[in-house]
């Protein structure tokens, strides 16, 4: 019989075996007396879902290289950026894509997604052998194989980026490479950045608008108004009312989105004022201001 492993906190135990033993008064599946005292459940294959492991996959995968990239060039992830482009990397891309775009864009704060197929021309990408893999398999014709693969055409790239696979003829000898064998990376875009990880390549548009910096504004002080409420100790469900000092730079934005700011922090109003007393100093978007968040 197995029990379950040591846990770092000394509550969590208790908590783990309530809510067994709670699920199990309803579901009547297991007779134990406690979850310290059950099997482990054994894995049924038939139903993994291996679509659904590679979805979520890519999404990760990509989620991750788009925050990598806000972090290059320091935009924060409360700032709304417009778009990424990904090439196609096999049949059924577009539709993987489809079921996790909005998990993507909500992890990354993106608001489009444009995939694009093998006759793209955005993206040029550029292509190396990998000496230290390909080395010791063709010695005698390494350079000969290092300068085939530096000729490989984009149509080329994209086959080898799709199938993990391509075929190459050098001296009269067939050399099979994989993605493993050699080193992609993307041109330059003016305005975007790129990043290549494994058979994934990610463009992101790193033109802030204004409109997507007001955006930017409105969720920073969403940020700021929920810390406020928590230091405060105020109750989830209160409502509040907030004043916030007037600048030149801020206040548009507060005005665009206002509606927004009240329904995400639970206000009832958002006035600008000359000053603001006994409120709390914040910084938003590198601008000093006060703001007061009361209790209705």
């Amino acid at each position: 019989m197995i029990t379950i492993a040591k846990i770092a906190s000394p509550i969590a135990p208790f908590y783990m075996d309530k809510m067994y033993r709670d699920l199990n008064s309803i579901t009547g599946k297991e007779n134990y007396e406690s979850v310290h005292l059950a099997y482990f459940p054994k894995v049924n294959e038939q139903i993994i879902d291996k679509s659904l492991e590679e979805r979520m996959e890519m999404a990760q995968t990509i989620s991750s290289m788009i925050l990598g990239l806000r972090r290059k060039v320091s935009i924060k992830v409360r700032q709304p950026l417009q778009k990424i482009m990904v090439p196609s990397v096999s049949d059924d891309f577009a539709e993987q894509m489809a079921k996790v775009e909005q998990i993507i864009k909500t992890e990354t704060n993106i608001k489009e997604i444009q995939i694009l197929d093998d006759s793209s021309d955005f993206l040029v990408k550029k292509i190396k052998a990998n000496f230290k893999v390909l080395g010791p398999r063709y010695g005698k014709i390494m350079k000969q194989v290092a300068n085939a693969i530096s000729q490989m055409s984009q149509k080329d790239i994209a086959s080898l980026e799709r199938n993990d696979s391509f075929t190459l003829n050098v001296e009269g000898q067939e050399v099979a490479i994989t993605t493993a064998d050699v080193e992609i990376n993307s041109e330059d875009i003016p305005g975007w950045l790129v990043a290549n990880e494994g058979k994934y390549t990610v463009a992101l548009d790193i033109n802030v608008t204004p409109e997507l910096v007001e955006e930017g504004i409105a969720r920073e002080f969403v940020n700021r108004i929920q810390n406020i409420r928590k230091d405060s100790n105020f109750d989830i469900t209160d409502r509040i009312r907030v004043k916030i000092s007037s600048t030149a730079e801020l206040d548009t934005a507060v005005n665009h989105y206002r509606e927004y700011i009240c329904g995400q922090t639970l206000a009832n109003s958002i006035e600008i004022v000359a000053n603001v007393e006994n409120g709390t100093e914040i910084d938003v978007n590198d601008v000093n201001v006060k703001i007061l968040v009361a209790k209705e």
